[in-house]
């Protein structure tokens, strides 16, 4: 039997695995982490906290949101509400993590059935393959095994025209069907860094200082209704990328994002020294996300 301390010790190497791909394909990662260690705001990337990283999944028998979850659950993350993006087709959910330092998770799930026929026939091409939740017969207690099948292809590379025709309609679509489970994102959480630099106004500034491109999509900073939540992203890093009948195509990969949770009303009193993750806005804003999700779209990676 997995005792619990055992299932964080291989949840901890899953998230080194993420995180050094990530960091490989997304140089605005080591970028923005040196420019921090270089303005002296953290003596090492061990000192930033992950608010949270994000995953993109196809909404289709066997896959989605229902099987990928399976995998996080099981390391003691709980489901926490729902978001309903209608534009963009989407269903989503968040999940707190099982110890406070560990990042949340949001995980989205295209609509597939949502879409144009001619789309829903080139998704299905691919994901008609898949025809038993590959989670299942995951071991999710191996980290090595877990960490291989969140990088692997679950379906056959697309061919350029298909993603093209895909791009068109859902540009969302488009960057599944290519990346597959890629990390999408990981979250800088800017309200723990030095003064100067700790509310997200100080840290886009911070970042544009250092010619670091931003999301403009709902403006560079996203806030939430209530106030509490505030987020802003750098735009998409351009892969180039080989496709099935062996063309070349510059596509959208993942992107940093950063976020400020301001401390709740009820918690104002305590001193900053004794302000933990529980005394801030918690969960998501599904206006914030709507904006978020477009750091990978042409209109910004265009810019």
């Amino acid at each position: 039997m997995t005792t619990s301390s055992q299932k964080l010790q291989t949840l901890d190497a899953v998230l080194d695995g993420l995180m050094s791909r990530y960091r490989e394909r997304v140089p605005d990662v080591m970028g923005i982490i040196n420019a921090l260690v270089g303005e002296k705001v953290v003596p090492s990337a061990d000192a930033i906290e992950n608010d949270h990283i994000a995953f993109r999944t196809m909404g289709v028998p066997s896959l989605g949101i229902q099987s990928f979850e399976k995998i996080f659950l099981h390391y003691g993350y709980e489901k926490r509400e729902p978001y309903d993006f209608k534009e963009k087709k989407l269903n989503a959910y968040w999940y707190s993590p099982p110890k406070p330092h560990y990042p949340r998770i949001f995980v989205s799930e295209l609509r597939v059935r949502d879409l144009s026929d001619q789309a829903q026939h080139i998704i299905y091409q691919y994901t008609d393959t898949v025809v038993f939740d590959p989670v299942d017969s995951l071991d999710l207690d191996d980290a090595q095994a877990v960490d291989q099948f969140l990088h692997q292809p679950l379906w056959q590379t697309p061919t350029l025209n298909d993603y093209l025709t895909l791009l068109k309609e859902s540009e969302y679509a488009a960057w599944v069907i290519y990346n597959r489970y890629y990390l999408n994102h990981f979250t800088i959480s800017v309200h723990n860094l030095k003064p100067g630099y700790n509310t997200i106004q100080e840290f886009t500034d911070f970042l544009e200082r250092h010619g670091f491109k931003l999301n403009t999509a709902g403006g560079k900073i996203k806030i939430s209704p209530d106030g509490g939540l505030l987020q802003a992203s750098t735009v998409a890093q351009m892969l180039d990328a080989e496709f099935a009948d062996g063309q070349t195509h510059r596509i959208a990969g993942s992107y940093v994002e950063f976020a400020e949770r301001r401390v709740l009303p009820q918690f104002q009193h305590l001193p900053p020294d004794q302000i933990r993750r529980e005394h801030r806005r918690d969960g998501f804003e599904a206006g914030n996300a709507d904006k978020i999700f477009e750091s990978t779209f042409t209109s910004q990676t265009g810019k």
